[in-house]
């Protein structure tokens, strides 16, 4: 039998997968590394909330860490990992350096969850009532930041084929470091369909994103100041149910039974909401990465109403399982179109179907990840080689950034 690999994740958050699709993608990428025999150490500085995961129901051990701290230097020279995986930038900025300097030999991923300076850039863009343009992208402090952690580690996992291609002709990145690695779920067929509630047994329209993310709070004030007023003009009966973890006192006033705007806040089981609403509703007007609602939509068989940011790299060259329109008007119209129209909606879900067969299959990635890891666990000496650029930031960052840190932990012993 494989002897188990060590696997050490270092967690921005504890995993929420009710909260949020990043919380859900950690534990997609833990049931894979687990599927091939690694034995998984989660840690993370951050706090522990009511909502995250119980690690240990599934098997990984799980290690609270401090920022700024020599003992996380005993804590890794002890486990001694063969991988490490940091969940996002910050976590790279923070403990590369001493993943680097105790575990010299440990093969350094990113999970980069979305690219957070496409993200900004277009936030900014759409904040400041302009255009985005990527070259955007070159002065924005965020990507310098990005842009670095990305070339330090030996492998990005990179969400949307869209953010591939603007690192590789953007910023240059070789494609030897960058790993495409969409959402991953098991292969769905029509007696699936069938299994789930019907047209006749759906109502309402749903939204459904966490309040703490700025695109899906943005989304829900859109909504509810321009989209949602056109909907009920012509169709004065329809309700909209609003979920999401973290929601605001600004969000809770939103709440609107008589104009059938309902803020829900957290749903205990976000599958089962989306399964008995008749259309998602999505109009998200800035934002990265994947959308994981719209990928969900789909798995529950309910047709989704979004833009052409929502859908991007999501669905290439196939017909959405719903509609894509970034004219309010259109929207509305069209929202109204799909919640009333059975056949349409039929075949929007068998779109959905096709979606997830085609562009979201677990084993054909999971493969594909297993490979490029083991790859690098037998080659990673030639791949650094060819990686000079990111052994020159390597150089230079662990010095400025451990000084930095050192300077931080001799001012909290005082």
């Amino acid at each position: 039998m494989e002897q188990p690999k060590k696997l050490l994740i270092i967690g921005f958050v504890w995993p929420e997968p009710n909260s949020s699709a990043a919380g859900s993608r950690m534990m997609q990428l833990i049931s894979i590394f687990q599927e091939h025999s690694f034995e998984i150490t989660f840690a993370s500085p951050a706090l522990d909330s009511n909502f995250m995961v119980d690690l240990s129901q599934f098997g990984v051990h799980k290690k609270a860490i401090e920022l700024n701290s020599p003992t996380f230097d005993i804590f890794i020279k002890e486990l001694n990992p063969a991988v490490v995986l940091f969940d996002r930038f910050m976590i790279e900025e923070q403990f590369g350096w001493r993943v680097s300097e105790n575990c010299p030999n440990a093969i350094r991923i990113l999970d980069t969850e979305d690219l957070h300076c496409l993200r900004t850039a277009r936030q900014k863009a759409f904040k400041e009532k302009r255009t985005f343009e990527l070259t955007d992208l070159l002065s924005e402090e965020v990507a310098k930041r990005e842009i670095a952690s990305i070339l330090r580690c030996d492998l990005s996992y990179i969400i949307s084929e869209v953010e591939i291609e603007i690192l590789k002709n953007v910023f240059k990145i070789d494609s030897s470091l960058l790993q495409y690695l969409p959402f991953l779920v098991d292969e769905m067929n029509e007696e699936d369909l069938r299994k789930l509630p019907s047209f006749n047994e759906r109502n309402n329209f749903i939204f459904i994103g966490n309040f703490l993310h700025e695109p899906n709070w943005n989304t829900v004030q859109y909504l509810n100041e321009e989209i949602w007023p056109a909907i009920r003009a012509q169709f004065p009966e329809a309700v909209l149910e609003v979920y999401g973890a973290y929601p605001s006192q600004k969000a809770l006033q939103l709440h609107q039974p008589k104009n059938g705007f309902l803020i829900k806040g957290r749903a205990e089981d976000a599958n089962e909401v989306v399964k008995k609403a008749r259309v998602v509703l999505a109009p998200i007007r800035f934002g990265a990465g994947l959308k994981g609602k719209l990928l969900e939509a789909m798995q529950c068989g309910t047709p989704s109403a979004t833009t052409t940011i929502g859908s991007e790299a999501m669905h290439p060259n196939l017909p959405w399982n719903g509609f894509v329109e970034n004219d309010p008007h259109e929207f509305a119209k069209k929202a109204i179109e799909l919640y009333q129209n059975e056949n349409l909606w039929k075949n929007s879900q068998k779109s959905g179907i096709a979606i997830i067969n085609q562009c979201y299959q677990k084993n054909k990635y999971a493969v594909e990840l297993i490979e490029a890891i083991n790859n690098l666990l037998q080659n990673s000496e030639t791949h650094r080689l060819h990686n000079f650029m990111g052994s020159l930031l390597q150089h230079h960052t662990l010095k400025s950034t451990k000084y930095m840190s050192k300077w931080i932990e001799a001012k909290n012993k005082n």
